[in-house]
């Protein structure tokens, strides 16, 4: 199963010459692309950033989490716990992706709850303490009810704070992408939450360089106009992360094979 999944995934491609890009001096910033659910993951890598940080010495850190940071895998309640804790302690900022939004929207709409449930909504209600018999037996309007008891308040508005779009030196930091020629300040939040091929295949450069993730490979992908970092963490067991200062960048993971995962 795993291999069929790995087969929709697109390859990566990276470029020998990285990207110029830097930031302000005294500035370090790591970037982690889509955790969709994996805590174990996130926890790892979170352990592997602390580790680095420490070990080049003095900066102002700050963390990016790009967004998707529910559905899909098994621990989206843990995971958002886990950023609202992370945002309470230390310098953090996060991301709304596409799946934030679908969620937020199914806990608001019967019918955008109904979309939700198909793109890793059951895996996240579970991890909110929703029932297989619940799920399996309940219409939509029964589960759109009991996920608005479930899930609580203080999690709808973490999700609701989310960013759209960080800028920091000459770096753009986005959940899926920008419109290209488009200014920053009129990119729409669907296109920075959703956009696909009209950025992935635009060649030329956009004014920042972009890191993003959304688009899965299975490498991350280093171009001279973007960095991708979505590596599939729900289904590869891999979780990504990009470590930036001044003009240097470098990239952290943290893997858990899935058979590992699955005799635990």
């Amino acid at each position: 199963m795993f291999n069929k999944l790995r087969s929709l995934f697109s390859s990566a491609a990276v470029e020998p010459a990285q990207p110029e890009a830097s930031l302000p001096q005294g500035q370090r910033i790591y970037a982690i692309g889509d955790i969709h659910g994996r805590l174990d993951l996130f926890d790892q890598l979170l352990d592997r950033i602390d580790e680095d940080d420490s070990s080049r010495g003095p900066a102002d850190t700050t963390l990016i989490l790009l967004g998707d940071l529910v559905d899909r895998g098994p621990d989206s309640r843990g995971v958002i716990e886990r950023a609202m804790q992370l945002k309470a302690s230390r310098k953090v900022r996060i991301l709304a992706g596409n799946h934030e939004e679908m969620m937020l929207g199914g806990l608001r709409d019967e019918e955008i709850m109904r979309h939700f449930l198909r793109h890793g909504g059951r895996e996240t209600l579970f991890s909110y303490g929703l029932c297989a018999e619940e799920y399996s037996g309940g219409n939509v309007r029964e589960i759109f009810d009991r996920a608005n008891q479930l899930v609580p308040p203080e999690h709808i508005a973490f999700m609701e704070a989310m960013e759209d779009q960080i800028v920091v030196g000459d770096y753009l930091f986005v959940h899926a992408g920008i419109r290209p020629g488009v200014p920053l300040e009129r990119q729409m939040p669907s296109d920075l939450r959703w956009i696909r091929r009209e950025f992935l295949d635009h060649a030329e450069p956009h004014g920042h360089l972009v890191v993003h993730g959304h688009t899965i490979t299975d490498e991350p992908v280093l171009r001279h106009n973007r960095i991708g970092i979505d590596t599939g963490a729900f289904a590869s067991g891999k979780l990504t992360a990009l470590g930036c200062e001044g003009d240097h960048r470098w990239l952290l993971t943290a893997f858990i094979a899935p058979q590992e995962r699955e005799a635990a």
